[in-house]
């Protein structure tokens, strides 16, 4: 098994399960909504003394049908990689992925681990019935 597919944290082992058909997406679903997840947000210090809003602003991408995708990452180094294009998007926050459901507004998907092949990627329909 190469490094990228080596899970290196329990959310991982369970996307290594869902995606080798060893627990049902069910399983997966409900466990990750208790799975802690690495949700980069851009950096409100790029000006000095200014705050644009007391509002996280998480890294939303918008893909080819002009829908939005929330990035999210298992832990913080996988996302290293993908963050290099994205250099306002400095920090993160490492919060339970039932927290980012309640507290990131809009319709979206949500792709976590973008890039790697051990990543999993939610239509916003899926999303939604999850909220």
């Amino acid at each position: 098994m190469n490094d990228t597919m080596t899970p290196k944290n329990e959310l991982e082992k369970r996307m290594h399960a869902v995606l080798n058909e060893e627990i049902s997406n069910e399983d997966f679903m409900q466990a990750l909504q208790t799975s802690q997840v690495f949700m980069p947000v851009a950096d409100a210090t790029q000006i000095k003394n200014f705050q644009r809003s007391n509002k996280i602003e998480p890294l939303l991408v918008e893909v080819e049908d002009g829908s939005k995708v929330l990035i999210l990452f298992s832990s913080p180094d996988r996302g290293k990689a993908f963050l290099a294009d994205y250099p306002e998007y400095k920090g993160g926050l490492l919060v339970e992925f039932a927290w980012v459901l309640l507290n990131v507004e809009g319709e979206y998907g949500i792709a976590i681990n973008p890039g790697w092949e051990l990543g999993i990627d939610l239509e916003p329909q899926m999303v939604q019935r999850l909220n």
